[in-house]
């Protein structure tokens, strides 16, 4: 049991789930529609589709100025802040200066939007797209994840070090409270009727359910050796099934030497998959291969496939055919990097985000990991996906 979360058995189905799983590569009914570079520097994490406005947020970190070398050009010094973009051709609307963080989200009834700053969340306004204030939370808390929610104008905002979702007025911007979630929390989905659910990144995965009208949790969903890692989670509000897209499951890597003599400990074997689950009781219904590591995941309930994104370039969409029937529809090649997501529901659009790279530089002379591949400025790429 973690602290004082109630934690779900997990029942048995009482009908056997049909499963299919096919290697699609990129022949499937979704392509690439366009590929925009929008260029810019910062580093970034989530990106955010403003369904009602037809707008794209994407935050973008401070960078600090870099002298010039004999391999790469100087770089000056670039405040943090919100890009903001057409939602349906991908032009830059504006910047919103002063923000930035992992993310962003709009709750559209007080035309705010919210980005999970740090140390602080940040509040705009985005008819004029200009920064109103900063809202500190409780000692500790690290904003990431982030999600608005009509239902009761708040907005949820997900620390890991204190694994507790911060809770804010959408209206004013006032800091609520916070609920415990019993595990480091990565990607939220509601349902617009009152219930929050939470996916963990721990290394046991599960997800925890959440009364929002209380502020409390209510049931905890672990999923044993089905999944780890997870990091994207999608609703079928409809059918009340939970899409957790999960960077690990199964066993576990033996125990390895280490250079002392002694043994080392044992390690996860990576092996994604989305683990397909009950938002009611958490029974698991079944699992399904994924392309990557998984950061995020979308449902589109007008399709009634679910979508998940990954760190290796790849996107797999799975189809829901019935509440026991589900397949992977496609394994489409996106962006090497294009880890996050967000969906378009209006006209079914996925987008995703990445940078390209130059070669890696030689490891040191003394052995060991060297330094990672730099980025190629101005290569900060946008891609809209969707049926042609």
């Amino acid at each position: 049991m973690r602290r004082n979360l109630f934690i779900a058995a997990i029942a048995i189905a009482s009908v056997t789930p049909t499963l299919h799983s096919q290697a699609a590569g990129n022949e499937g009914p979704y392509k690439v529609l366009q590929r925009e570079k929008v260029g810019g520097e910062g580093g970034t994490d989530y990106i955010f589709a403003d369904v009602e406005g037809r707008r794209l947020y994407i935050t973008r970190n401070a960078v600090r100025a870099v002298p010039a070398t004999d391999a790469a050009p100087a770089r000056d010094a670039l405040a943090g802040r919100v890009s903001v973009f057409n939602l349906d051709n991908l032009s830059l609307i504006g910047e919103i200066a002063g923000l930035s963080g992992n993310g962003a989200a709009v709750e559209p009834k007080s035309g705010h939007g919210f980005t999970s700053n740090h140390p602080d969340v940040a509040m705009f306004d985005v008819k004029t797209m200009q920064f109103m204030k900063t809202i500190p939370a409780d000692s500790g808390f690290g904003p990431d994840g982030i999600l608005a929610d009509s239902y009761n104008q708040h907005v949820y905002v997900f620390s890991h070090p204190t694994k507790t979702a911060g809770v804010f007025d959408a209206k004013d911007g006032a800091y609520l409270g916070h609920i415990d979630l019993g595990g480091v929390p990565e990607q939220g989905v509601v349902d617009g009727k009152g219930t929050l659910w939470v996916v963990m990144q721990d290394a046991e995965g599960g997800v925890t359910k959440v009364d929002v009208k209380t502020m409390k949790a209510t049931a905890h969903f672990p999923f044993g050796d089905k999944g780890g890692s997870c990091n994207g989670l999608a609703l079928d509000a409809k059918n009340h099934i939970l899409f957790a897209a999960c960077a690990t499951s199964g066993g576990l890597q033996p125990a390895q030497p280490l250079p002392n003599g002694t043994m080392g400990p044992q390690r996860q074997l990576p092996k994604p998959q989305m683990v397909i689950l009950s938002a009611d009781d958490g029974h698991i219904i079944t699992t399904l291969p994924l392309a990557g590591g998984s950061d995020g995941a979308a449902f589109n309930p007008k399709t009634m496939e679910a979508f998940s994104s990954h760190g290796n370039g790849t996107l797999t969409i799975i189809k829901e055919n019935s509440k026991t029937d589900f397949v992977v529809e496609q394994n489409l090649d996106t962006m090497n990097g294009a880890r996050t997501l967000t969906l378009d529901e209006k006209t079914g659009h996925i987008f995703v985000m990445s940078v390209e790279r130059g070669p890696a530089p030689p490891p040191p002379p003394g052995g060991g990991r060297g330094a990672g591949a730099p980025v190629i400025p101005g290569s900060f790429t946008v891609l809209m996906i969707g049926k042609p």
